[in-house]
């Protein structure tokens, strides 16, 4: 699937309950933590951070309810024999599953409460950036915006995508996830009432994460169309990298890492 569809998902909207957005997130970050979804990507994010004066540290942008980051974090402090540190930062901070984060990581995930956009990232925010599973939400001008945003203050970068962009994984979509958004949700932590009242009594979750689930797959930018986004970026010589990774259901990664040259 080498097509992509600026179409719009609901978890965009600023008119969108947050109470329904929470609830997507926290779905999304269950299964990329259960299935470990982003395996595939350590050793790319193993590069950037040691391609990078601040080899401890990930600041995580439109981070949502935080993704599989607490299982990255691990496995990446056991690759890299150093304690790997994650500040998550989002447009909507997600602030209930960065405290659950906060609290189960004993303070290695730690989170910025007030709004940060990705295009303008404070200053004071340091390390290694990376955006998991959001970056197909902007259109090129806005995604090339980020990037640059990047280049001028010569942090390194990580955009990953967990999907292959396939039609076998849109179809897997309409016939799995109605069934596994049901059985899963009482699982999914920190427990929240509205969470079931949201999937069970009305069920804006689970029609909200099929329309953003399948807009989402269409938005994603393959490889040679991340490539290009970065090409375009003026200032600072970098080294840019895109490509696929992984394996198997729900294993597959789309990627796009830059680093500032002779860092």
């Amino acid at each position: 699937m080498n097509i992509r569809l600026q179409l719009f998902e609901l978890e965009d909207q600023q008119w969108f309950p947050h109470v329904v957005r929470q609830g997507m997130q926290d779905y999304l970050r269950f299964m990329i933590s259960t299935l470990s979804t982003y395996e595939a990507a350590l050793p790319l994010l193993e590069e950037l951070l040691s391609k990078t004066q601040q080899q401890q540290h990930i600041t995580d942008l439109c981070s949502g309810a935080g993704g599989g980051i607490a299982g990255i974090r691990d496995a990446l402090s056991k690759r890299t024999g150093m304690p790997v540190r994650v500040t998550l930062t989002d447009l909507y901070p997600n602030l209930d599953a960065y405290e659950y984060l906060y609290n189960q990581s004993k303070g290695a995930i730690t989170f910025v409460p007030d709004p940060v956009n990705a295009l303008a990232v404070p200053e004071n925010l340091h390390g290694v950036r990376t955006i998991f599973s959001s970056f197909h939400h902007f259109p090129p001008h806005i995604a090339k915006s980020i990037l640059q945003d990047a280049v001028d203050k010569r942090a390194a970068i990580g955009i990953f995508e967990g999907a292959k962009k396939s039609w076998a994984e849109l179809l897997l979509l309409w016939v799995t996830f109605p069934i596994v958004i049901l059985l899963i949700t009482p699982f999914i932590k920190p427990f929240k009432i509205s969470r079931l009242f949201f999937t069970y009594l009305i069920p804006l979750i689970p029609i909200g994460i099929l329309w953003d689930g399948t807009v989402s797959l269409l938005r994603i930018y393959p490889p040679k169309k991340l490539l290009n986004i970065a090409n375009k970026v003026k200032g600072a010589k970098y080294t840019w990298k895109a490509g696929r990774v992984g394996k198997g259901p729900g294993k597959h990664v789309i990627y796009l890492i830059g680093y500032p040259d002779n860092e």
